[in-house]
């Protein structure tokens, strides 16, 4: 298999962890409703490749993800992995209650930087989706569970344009004060460019938010995912969100496409000398296999001319 020629880049994190997003983000898109017996073993093969935050499942109500309403019979599949974090997303207190009860330590909550989204995912405004959270962030940490706050269209959206950034540090801000011990921050109709993403990370660091509780979450719309992945870890952040094959979008947000392929990004990268412990072929490979579930070829670019050569 052919892999990249290393050339390290100067003032680059040394490692990068990978928060892998395909089994929750991105089947939460499709179309048909995937078995559970195939996500939990795209799970499975997604850890032996060297994944060690696989995002589950949502604990959302059946009714608005179908895709995902199978998370109390899914998770318990999951037990016998070792070493590998399972964060999985709760909308409120209820979906909280489901995930806890299953033994969940690993909790996301799903906020938006614009009115428009919030009241189309949430149906709520800013700061009412911030106080549904609040009990939801208490109870998580009561129960010593890790919590991480996503942070929808910091850069961009499909109603309101392009978002100021004094807007999104301000929901940025609000989200770590409840008490979320990361945040990722999401382009969700992929319209960030790197000066942009630098521009947020330093006003959120001038804002008091630390580099090292920070998470990038690109999609690849207009083919930027790369670049701005590589303006945030030259600013230092060191927690980059992906997806394995590139699966996903957002069902709220027509323009959404797909995530940041994982493969792609482990591409990349190993080329630049940073370490990330993935497998590069082993989680092609599992790409090659989940596509085949699915139906359709993959996305990646990686994924796409590895399987090439194999074939």
């Amino acid at each position: 298999m052919t892999l990249p020629m290393v050339v390290p880049a100067p003032d680059l994190p040394a490692r990068v962890r990978i928060h892998e997003v395909g089994a929750r983000d991105g089947l939460q898109n499709e179309k048909s409703v995937v078995p559970t017996e195939v996500k939990a073993e795209f799970v499975h093969r997604l850890a032996a490749a060297g994944l060690t935050t696989i995002e589950a499942t949502s604990f959302v109500h059946p009714k608005w993800v179908p895709q995902l309403a199978d998370a109390e019979q899914l998770f318990p599949l999951l037990g016998d992995l070792e070493g590998v974090a399972l964060p999985v997303l709760v909308p409120n207190e209820r979906g909280l209650d489901r995930a806890l009860a299953l033994g969940a330590d690993r909790i996301a909550v799903f906020a938006s930087a614009t009115e428009s989204f919030a009241k189309a995912n949430l149906n709520r405004t800013v700061d009412e989706s911030l106080a549904m959270f609040e009990p939801v962030v208490a109870r998580a940490k009561a129960h010593k569970a890790q919590v991480r706050g996503y942070l929808s269209m910091c850069f961009g959206d499909p109603w309101e344009g392009a978002v100021p950034v004094h807007q999104v540090v301000r929901v940025a801000k609000a989200l770590m004060d409840l008490g979320c011990d990361e945040l990722s921050l999401g382009d969700t109709i992929g319209v960030a460019t790197p000066a942009h993403v630098q521009a947020l990370l330093a006003e959120l660091n001038e804002e008091g938010v630390r580099t090292s509780t920070i998470g990038v979450h690109f999609h690849d719309t207009y083919g930027q995912a790369l670049s701005n992945t590589l303006a945030a870890l030259q600013h230092g952040v060191s927690t980059v969100d992906a997806s394995a094959g590139g699966l996903g979008g957002c069902p709220y947000a027509k323009s959404a496409t797909g995530n940041l392929a994982t493969e792609d990004l482990v591409w990349m990268l190993q080329g630049l000398g940073v370490d990330t412990g993935v497998d590069l072929g082993r989680l092609t490979a599992t790409s090659v296999w989940m596509a085949e579930q699915l139906g359709r070829p993959s996305p990646s670019r990686t994924v796409r001319a590895l399987s090439h050569q194999e074939s």
